[in-house]
């Protein structure tokens, strides 16, 4: 009777410390006897299949009035991301940034013409490492300092705030994590990236910017930052994002591959499309990849001891011992998603089976993992 008793104080404890939490704490890492008190409170969701491509992929005004800009208020959640930050505060995401896996992947798609397959990778990546997968919910960064503290709201929630393998270093206008705030627009890191434009695109943001700035990111992080970290996840996420801004933010009218600079500090610094703003003229991922990773071919690595002591890894995944990306997912499921979910049960495990095959199925080619074992015939009720 001692020992029930006693079981029941502990299981008391344990809900009542995590009853106040919101529904889109991230679980991974968490203990595991807090993890699964948690998960007794929660409203399980089964996760939906990804949306399918665009039914017409053409360009279109975005910038309209079904969707208006609109200021963030008390509570809203923007990240380090400019383009998912614009989409909510232009109600194609959740305008308060909590988001499900299938609301990213619609907004970014009739947003701006997101490839589908390489939405889909980093949007499951996202959740894996970020999100709730019981709730299927996922910040896509904190509180805005704009809008002043929530009392209300637990001080550390995650999302994709969170460094690790999808936020990293080196970031186009955002500091990196060791610095302190790694979510905020970066007055000075914007400077830098207007004085490349300047040197190397006549006042432009294009591939040769994006190059170079990418260059510049990665010296100026080996320079200052000792925990400095540029390997698999994070080396592809970063050429990735400096594509993204020539690809996604470039008016799809457009033909001359130049961005403005006003338009892409909207997007960087205000969280806003700019006026008229028509989405690119066909699904669009990393094209110009080959451009610019020749411009300054660079080796995944980190600074092993300290501040300039950048160190190659072999192991890590690169542009050219992983062409398919099975290298990439290999470490994702084994190094980062594994560690972050011991013992799973239930819809806990339900769940992360069926965001692992979502994640999976953007690699085309590679062997697939069961590091939970293959899915049984799924039960709703699991």
């Amino acid at each position: 009777m001692a020992r029930f008793a006693s079981f029941v104080v502990l299981a008391i404890s344990l809900a009542s410390s995590v009853a106040a939490v919101p529904a889109h704490i991230p679980l991974a890492g968490m203990p595991v006897a807090k993890r699964d008190a948690l998960i007794e409170t929660l409203r399980a969701v089964k996760p939906e299949a990804p949306p399918p491509p665009l039914a017409f992929n053409g360009t279109k005004l975005v910038n309209d009035a079904a969707h208006p800009w609109k200021p963030l208020r008390k509570g809203d959640q923007r990240g380090p991301c400019p383009g998912l930050n614009t989409l909510a505060s232009h109600g194609y995401l959740p305008r308060n940034g909590i988001i499900t896996p299938a609301q990213l992947l619609n907004a970014v798609q009739e947003g701006y013409n997101a490839e589908t397959i390489l939405a889909r990778r980093f949007t499951y990546a996202a959740i894996l490492a970020d999100g709730n997968l019981v709730t299927n919910l996922l910040s896509i960064g904190q509180k805005s300092p704009l809008t002043g503290p929530d009392p209300d709201a637990p001080a550390t929630i995650g999302g994709l705030v969170n460094h690790g393998p999808f936020e990293g270093d080196a970031s186009m206008t955002r500091n990196d994590a060791f610095f302190g705030d790694n979510f905020s627009f970066n007055e000075t890191l914007w400077e830098e990236l207007v004085d490349t434009a300047n040197k190397f695109g006549a006042g432009k943001y294009n591939y040769t910017v994006a190059g170079e700035l990418r260059y510049r990111r990665i010296q100026d992080s080996i320079a200052n930052n000792p925990t400095f970290e540029f390997r698999n996840n994070r080396y592809f996420a970063a050429y990735t994002e400096t594509l993204l801004t020539a690809n996604l933010f470039l008016d799809g009218r457009s033909t001359d591959g130049q961005l403005d600079l006003k338009d892409a500090r909207s997007f960087f610094a205000d969280m806003r499309m700019p006026d008229d703003f028509h989405r690119a003229p066909r699904p669009l991922a990393a094209e110009g990849t080959d451009y610019i990773v020749n411009l300054h071919p660079f080796s995944p690595g980190y600074n092993k001891d300290g501040v300039n002591s950048f160190t190659l890894d072999p192991e890590s995944a690169s542009w050219t011992n992983d062409p398919m990306g099975c290298k990439l997912y290999k470490w994702y499921v084994e190094q980062v998603v594994v560690p972050a979910y011991p013992e799973p049960k239930g819809v806990l495990k339900r769940n992360l089976n069926l965001n692992l095959q979502y994640y999976y199925d953007t690699f085309a080619g590679c062997e697939q993992l069961f590091p939970y074992g293959k899915p049984e015939k799924d039960d709703d009720d699991n």
